[in-house]
């Protein structure tokens, strides 16, 4: 009965967020009502003492992160850089490669520390054209956009300063350069497994006579934009913010040590010595300060074009991160309330009979993650409430840490792209799709996301390389 408790809720939270319902209303309300079901009298309690403390503490650590790459992606649009970086591939990369086009604007973009919900929208309208004038089906754009934006460059490259490479950070007392050679390995399966793919699927349409399709509102040509910024101007604080967040990581340690005191004597109105422990945070201090930087680049070399904008999209971009920020965070509260159900530990226990550690976690990880349909969110929730089990085991099989924040970081990024995922829905709505029409292609990236990280796994265990 416990158990069918902890997979109610779970299913709830799932049909809730696929039929459009707010996360963040609805995970207190599944975990509270599996909490009511195992013990009424803790509902209060829990809400106050398990929930709310996760879900506070989750937006402690990482609304910064949420903030400043929001803010530094829209940036990145108003003054014009991804437009001109889009023009650019186009021209050099050439027209009759119109996948590979895509996937390595998007994959630029989202490597750079642009939001991928901002990526597709920016990168959809000389998508749309770049296919109509090579004559490819439409219905083909959303698996490119995705194998681009929510694949290798979301979790797999080393330095990403997306999210999704940041969470595993805390937990592991790693950074987001973990394990380099198996990242590097794992994104160039998926970059020419997901490109032999859509260009597969592309030639079959072709080869059938399927054209570009109907044409709409959305679909008209995008005029040649003039007075673009320089393609190298644009594509300087991308650059900018994978070094510096490089250079950070390294450099932040021997600037602060493990930990850092702040006490009465240099800050008087402090009551006691504050120590913050800066290892478990080295990760996010080196995103932080990078994106910080590349968004002062951005002011700096276009602020003539985003002066008149800044404001209000500054205002929309505040209100992006806030809201991806607190449905992540509320999640992560309905992990920690469903960890310390007794029905969680039939669910934990289930686990553990998977022997090998990274399998387990890559198990664990992406199946939260498709439940939810979340990257992150099933990340937070599966850390939240194994992390420890997942390190006991890593030390007991001798793996280390950088290769379990590999591999879990990869897994929150494969079976999380179902139906009811968020981007998969934003990214149908811009492009004026359907489930339909175009979900097939974006399955099959999923297919090749999750298959990666076996890879990974069978890779780091016949060679050895972190």
């Amino acid at each position: 009965m416990s158990f069918l408790i902890v997979l109610a809720a779970l299913v709830f939270l799932m049909l809730a967020a696929y039929r459009g319902y707010s996360v963040i209303l609805f995970a207190p309300v599944a975990a509270l009502g599996a909490v009511l079901l195992t013990d009424p009298g803790a509902v209060a309690p829990v809400f106050s003492g398990i929930f709310m403390e996760k879900m506070v503490g989750f937006v402690k650590l990482y609304f910064p992160v949420f903030l400043l790459g929001a803010v530094f992606g829209k940036l990145i649009e108003l003054s014009g850089f991804s437009e001109s970086i889009v023009v650019a591939a186009i021209k050099y990369i050439g027209r009759s490669r119109a996948n590979a086009v895509i996937v390595a604007v998007c994959a630029l973009l989202t490597y750079g520390g642009v939001s991928l919900f901002v990526v597709v929208f920016a990168v959809y309208p000389f998508a749309a054209e770049l296919y109509r004038q090579s004559n490819i089906p439409k219905r083909l754009m959303p698996g490119a956009i995705a194998l681009g934006a929510f694949s290798f460059t979301m979790d797999s490259l080393p330095g990403t300063p997306q999210i999704q490479n940041i969470i595993p950070t805390t937990f592991f007392k790693t950074t987001g350069w973990a394990a380099p050679w198996l990242g590097v390995i794992g994104s160039l399966f998926i970059i020419v497994v997901g490109l032999s793919f859509l260009e597969w699927r592309r030639r079959s349409a072709m080869a059938a006579g399927e054209g570009y399709g109907a044409t709409g509102a959305k679909d008209a040509a995008h005029a040649a934009s003039t007075g673009l910024p320089h393609p190298l101007l644009s594509v300087a604080p991308l650059i900018l913010v994978g070094v510096a967040n490089f250079i950070l990581t390294k450099q932040i340690p021997g600037w602060y040590g493990d930990s850092y005191a702040l006490t009465m004597e240099a800050l008087p109105g402090l009551h006691a010595v504050v120590t913050v422990p800066v290892k478990t945070v080295i990760g996010i201090w080196a995103v932080e300060g990078a994106l910080l930087l590349g968004i002062l680049l951005v002011v700096a070399t276009a602020f003539g074009r985003i002066r008149t904008t800044f404001a209000d999209g500054t205002k929309a971009a505040v209100g992006g991160a806030l809201l991806a920020a607190m449905n992540t965070a509320s999640e992560y509260g309905f992990g920690g309330v469903i960890a310390s159900l007794p029905g969680f530990l039939v669910v934990s226990d289930a686990l553990r009979s998977v022997p090998n550690p990274l399998v387990n976690a890559a198990v664990s990880v992406s199946s939260l993650a498709g439940i939810t349909g979340s990257a992150s969110g099933g990340m937070s929730i599966a850390l939240a409430a194994m992390a420890d089990t997942f390190i006991k085991g890593a030390q007991a099989a001798n793996i280390p840490l950088e290769v379990l924040h590999r591999v879990v970081a990869m897994a929150s990024g494969g079976m999380d792209t179902l139906p009811h995922n968020g981007a998969v829905i934003t990214l149908l709505a811009v492009t004026g799709l359907t489930h339909r029409e175009s979900y097939k292609e974006i399955f099959a990236i999923t297919l090749i996301k999750t298959t990666a990280v076996f890879f990974v796994i069978a890779v780091y265990y016949l060679t050895g390389l972190v």
